[in-house]
């Protein structure tokens, strides 16, 4: 991994965060469409003299001046309007915020491009985006790219700022690039650590710390020999992926190994999984219940598929409902929702789905009428069955709703003494449906 020419100096050891409003990653309802411009400014680790003519007459001119301590701090003097740090948690925050100061003309400070992971959407949200006038400064990302020669359209970007650092996972193959927006000077060890964990130890990391500044600055090396000292909080980790030799390959579609899970049976096997998850077709921002989820893997594999696509796991075993949840964090997918109860009594406290998967409780009364009625217009219902008793119920089904019923048989070769020969797995029933 090469920096730039002219990049600034290098440690031997360093970490680093990504800014605090950029935490927020959802909004309060949209406001009133009328009222006063709230201007969101963009500003970097270069502060005050990075900023545009624009920028900087907009901070001269607000009665009121929003944001972190940090970015509060950059800004000189001439800037006369009110400073207000932003309270904790943010999000509830916003709204309280606009009613109180929306109209002594209120800018917002954000780190960067206040519209790439940073509180532009939440304002564009909870006032509508005619209301705004955003003033963007280079991302993290932007400066991150251009040091080390990425493409920015080819590299992965995950953040952990407010979110889980598990996220990671999901986007772990072999020669790929990441940038993590770091939430604090400890990311970059953590990082390593689940680099390691997930068989990518040999992975270049490279931590650059307040990018854009006069205090720029980078450290190298590799997950498994990383040992340097948390540094400043403002950074961002490049990843440049290595697969250790004998880790396991997880790829992007359905299916994964089964071996991927920890389970104790109860778990949609591969074949049928990646047919199951055909069927459901998830798209991105959708919301899919897993119902009967045992190992969690139909709801992982959803989220797997796009990363605003949602799940729900109801699983009413609780040892198993904890495993799902080790099982999407392993995964990378730790935002997966886990509802330990029954179904069909727990579907109505759950929100509408665009997809229903059923991998356990056919039997249960009213379980697929519940379903087929919580499920969007024009959603995807898919049911798989073992038996004949639960067989005739999707046959039933079929009758009234209309669909496809198909039925799965996989085998396996194995050993027949000296010989090879196939071992038939139970044939799989699978009725699956759209909602028109």
């Amino acid at each position: 991994m090469s920096p730039a020419p002219n990049t600034p100096q290098k440690t031997a050891g360093t970490e680093t965060a990504h800014s605090a409003p950029a935490a927020v990653d959802t909004a309060p309802p949209n406001g009133d469409p009328g009222g006063p411009t709230v201007d969101v400014v963009g500003i970097g680790a270069d502060g005050w003299q990075g900023l545009s003519a624009a920028s900087q007459e907009a901070l001269r001119a607000a009665g009121v001046l929003v944001g972190g301590a940090r970015q509060l701090g950059l800004l000189p003097d001439e800037c006369a309007g009110e400073r207000v740090p932003w309270p904790s948690p943010l999000r509830p925050a916003v709204p309280k915020i606009l009613a109180e100061y929306g109209d002594r003309g209120l800018a917002v400070l954000a780190s960067g491009d206040p519209m790439f992971h940073g509180i532009g959407r939440t304002l564009a949200e909870a006032v509508g985006p005619e209301r705004l006038r955003v003033l963007p400064h280079p991302s993290s990302l932007s400066y991150a790219c251009a040091r080390l020669g990425w493409p920015v359209e080819q590299t992965e970007v995950v953040s952990v700022v407010g979110r889980p650092l598990e996220r990671i996972a999901a986007v772990l193959h072999d020669g790929r690039r990441v940038l993590v927006l770091s939430s604090g000077a400890g990311t970059p060890a953590a990082v390593a650590r689940l680099l390691c964990e997930r068989g990518f130890g040999a992975t270049r990391m490279q931590v650059w710390e307040q990018l854009g500044s006069g205090r720029e600055r980078s450290t190298e090396g590799t997950a498994a020999t990383w040992s340097a000292q948390p540094g400043d909080a403002l950074n961002i980790v490049a990843l440049e992926c290595r697969r250790d030799a004998d880790a396991a390959a997880l790829g992007t579609v359905p299916g994964l190994p089964d071996e991927a899970y920890e389970h104790d049976g109860q778990l949609t096997k591969r074949h049928v999984r990646a047919v199951t998850l055909a069927a459901l077709a998830p798209e991105p921002g959708q919301l899919l219940w897993d119902i009967g989820g045992g190992a969690g893997s139909i709801g992982i594999e959803w989220m797997r598929a796009h990363p605003s696509c949602r799940a729900v796991a109801v699983e009413r075993d609780a040892v198993r409902a904890a495993r799902i949840g080790r099982n999407a964090a392993a995964l990378g997918v730790p935002e997966l929702s886990v509802v330990p109860g029954a179904a069909p009594r727990v579907l109505g406290e759950l929100p509408q789905p665009d997809a229903v998967f059923i991998g356990g409780g056919l039997t249960a009364p009213g379980m697929l009428d519940a379903c087929w009625q919580a499920l969007r217009r024009g959603g995807r219902l898919v049911a798989n069955t073992v038996t004949l008793e639960s067989e005739a119920l999707l046959a039933d089904a079929r009758g009234r709703y209309g669909g496809e019923l198909t039925k799965l048989a996989v085998a396996q070769a194995v050993p027949v003494g000296g010989f090879t020969g196939w071992r038939q797995a139970m044939p799989v029933v699978q009725w699956s449906v759209r909602k028109t």
